[in-house]
């Protein structure tokens, strides 16, 4: 496996729109490369008689069944709120979007 060179890791850093100095993409570059051979080491090992699974160990559906159950009115759910509108908690607004 080809290592990753240091254009790539910057160019991964624009599409991720990371602001990474110099010794930052050298560092990240031998990293990347680093973790590309453990894959690939990884990949050897899983040859073709092996079916590929995603866990070890079987997994089995521990929901419980959908079922309808009494639940709270929005007038009861909403009575303890400092502030309702339209039937809706009114929360204050965090982020500066004009509406």
């Amino acid at each position: 496996m080809t290592a990753i060179t240091r254009d790539e890791v910057a160019h991964l850093a624009r599409l991720s729109r990371l602001a990474l100095d110099e010794s930052e993409l050298d560092t990240l570059a031998a990293q990347l490369g680093d973790i590309l051979t453990a894959v690939a080491k990884v990949q050897e090992v899983a040859k073709g008689d092996i079916p590929p699974s995603s866990h070890a160990l079987p997994l089995t559906n521990v929901f419980r069944p959908d079922e309808a159950r009494p639940c709270l009115t929005p007038e009861q759910a909403l009575s303890g709120a400092p502030a309702v509108e339209e039937q809706r908690f009114r929360v204050p607004r965090i982020l500066g979007e004009e509406e």
